[in-house]
């Protein structure tokens, strides 16, 4: 009879320290597993003298690095021309095509868009719209003005959690932005 209480209490003990440490406050929480993106367009519809313009570049890989080479669509656009900007982020790979933009727009404070421009006269503004909770810009829309004719190349890049409140980060320099790139693509540009 004794045996048996020792047994079913220690039993007891061992089912209590057993729930304790399965249940306990450090368990792992669920990763937020980064999206897949496999299309990037940016639209630019021209204002001002070449109003009604459209001019779509676009980066399309379905396979992923390593796999078949991107399909790439370089825009063309009208010298001392000016164009609102809208960016949409896609992963193509699932049907129907998931909208990587809406999370990006969601989660606007983990998130910022950057325009680099190499040897051409491309200045990006932010839209004033298109800002997060704290008022720091997302990028997913902004405006364009396009200078002389010439040829070059404009990086657009989707940095996940910039430090926006580094020097520059807010006005578009990615210099001191920190965090990690979701998607960086160079465009051949061309203004004629």
């Amino acid at each position: 009879m004794k045996l048996t209480r020792i047994k079913l209490y220690s039993l007891a003990v061992f089912a209590a320290i057993l729930t304790t440490t399965a249940c306990g406050s450090d368990d792992p929480e669920p990763v937020n597993e980064e999206e897949l993106i496999t299309t990037l367009r940016v639209t630019f519809t021209g204002t001002g003298p070449n109003a009604g313009e459209v001019v779509t570049a676009t980066f399309k890989d379905l396979d992923g690095t390593g796999g078949n080479d991107p399909e790439i669509t370089n825009p063309v656009l009208a010298a001392n021309g000016s164009y609102d900007v809208s960016v949409a982020f896609l992963n193509e790979a699932e049907s129907p095509a998931e909208n990587i933009t809406l999370e990006v727009q969601e989660e606007g404070d983990e998130h910022q868009v950057f325009f680099i421009a190499n040897n051409i006269n491309f200045t990006y503004q932010y839209d004033a719209q298109d800002v997060d909770v704290n008022g720091k810009p997302i990028g997913l829309s902004g405006s364009v003005l396009v200078g002389a004719a010439g040829t070059g190349t404009l990086q657009v890049l989707l940095i996940h959690e910039p430090n926006k409140d580094a020097t520059g980060v807010s006005g578009g320099d990615p210099t001191n932005a920190g965090g990690e790139t979701d998607i960086s693509v160079t465009f051949n540009v061309t203004i004629q």
